[in-house]
């Protein structure tokens, strides 16, 4: 039996492998040591063998409670991830599960790796909707690609669409590949009709170095990019720098920041209330937007989320809080789980990367209802 996470986006460190029965195990933190959390490994060589993995610092991560009412995912093909029983007891993670093949993965969330990120952007560039730019190299060398879709010379509305500043977050990308195939697909009335009245710039990840490295919250240098908004840097944080520089070329009327919470189980908004420029007419439309969202798809609930900013508490090293007090639009964070959604649960998946595509679809309904009013 053999445990490695030498490959994109893994993350575990092997304490003892040596007893199926009790393997030990250590989530290796991010660049910098100040979180941790995503883990993603493969377990080789134990075909129906009864494994018991424990992670045994858990309890000294980012956001511990993520791992109460929690379990971990699996595939045995690569693609196909479900929920295995696992236990938290403040301290210790124990997943367990008797593999079906001689490989299998064991992930936090399902992961979205690089290679599938390239693949969604060239397939997105060869829409003839869409021009791929990439707006800087990443502190690892990789590219920053912003995707626009719709003709920028008309005069529409400007839609600004970011994703995975924190590269744990992987639920963050599927959506945006369910928005994407929705948005550009040629016989779809909703997504012409939205295209024919908006110009969308969507980034559909922000921190492809954390992504590869296996991080929760920072890229290469250890900054987290979503606060890094008021004085990003063209060295530490060029990812925020050259996309921050772009929406102020270009105007934001709303924007959508895509984010996954781990402790909440539940799909929510939060807003900008706490930004000084917050008024009635900003608060009428975030409302209505949640409210639209939540009338559309059962996924989507408005009674659990954050507390609501008081007014003048904005942090403005935060996108959605920069966007709004810069722009004077609305600015909206969306936050799927790494559990499953209580208010509507799938026991067998919880909420997964199949299910946050087709949110994401649905946001194509949200945003044309939305400039239709």
């Amino acid at each position: 039996m053999r445990i490695t996470s030498g490959f994109d986006s893994g993350n575990i460190e092997v304490l003892d492998a040596d007893d199926p029965a009790s393997i030990r195990l250590k989530i290796r933190r991010d660049v910098g040591g100040e979180h941790g959390q995503w883990f993603h490994f493969q377990l080789a060589n134990a075909r129906g063998i009864d494994c018991r993995m424990t992670i045994e610092n858990a309890g000294e991560m980012s956001y511990p409670e993520g791992f109460t009412n929690y379990q971990a995912v699996v595939a045995e093909d690569g693609e196909s991830w479900f929920r295995v029983p696992t236990s938290f007891d403040g301290r210790a993670l124990e997943i367990n599960y008797c593999p079906e093949s001689d490989i299998t993965q064991v992930a936090y969330f399902a992961p979205y790796d690089f290679q599938r990120h390239q693949d969604l952007v060239q397939w997105a560039a060869s829409h003839p909707e869409v021009e791929a730019e990439v707006l800087c190299e990443t502190p690892d060398g990789r590219p920053l690609t912003l995707l626009t879709v719709g003709n920028e010379d008309a005069p529409k509305a400007r839609i600004w669409i970011t994703a995975r500043q924190h590269p744990g977050e992987t639920m963050a990308e599927w959506w945006v590949e369910g928005f994407l195939e929705r948005l550009l697909e040629p016989a779809d009335g909703v997504a012409r009709s939205l295209l024919a009245q908006t110009t969308i710039y969507l980034v559909p990840n922000m921190n492809p170095d954390g992504s590869v490295r296996g991080h929760l919250r920072v890229n290469a240098c250890g900054v987290n990019l979503n606060r890094a908004w008021r004085d990003p840097d063209t060295e530490t944080s060029p990812e925020v720098y050259y996309v921050r520089e772009r929406m102020h070329a270009t105007g934001v009327d709303l924007a959508l920041d895509v984010h996954g919470d781990e402790a909440l189980p539940y799909n929510f908004i939060a807003g900008g209330e706490g930004v000084a420029r917050w008024s009635d007419a900003m608060e009428a439309e975030l409302q209505g937007f949640k409210e639209l969202l939540r009338r559309i798809t059962p996924d989507f609930q408005t009674e659990f989320g954050y507390e609501r900013d008081a007014p003048g508490t904005a942090d403005l090293r935060k996108c959605t809080d920069y966007v709004a007090e810069t722009f004077g639009c609305l600015a909206m964070t969306l936050e799927m789980p790494f559990k499953d959604t209580a208010n509507h649960p799938l026991p067998s998946t919880g909420w997964s990367g199949e299910r946050s595509k087709r949110l994401g679809a649905v946001f194509v309904d949200a945003l044309w209802q939305t400039l239709k009013r």
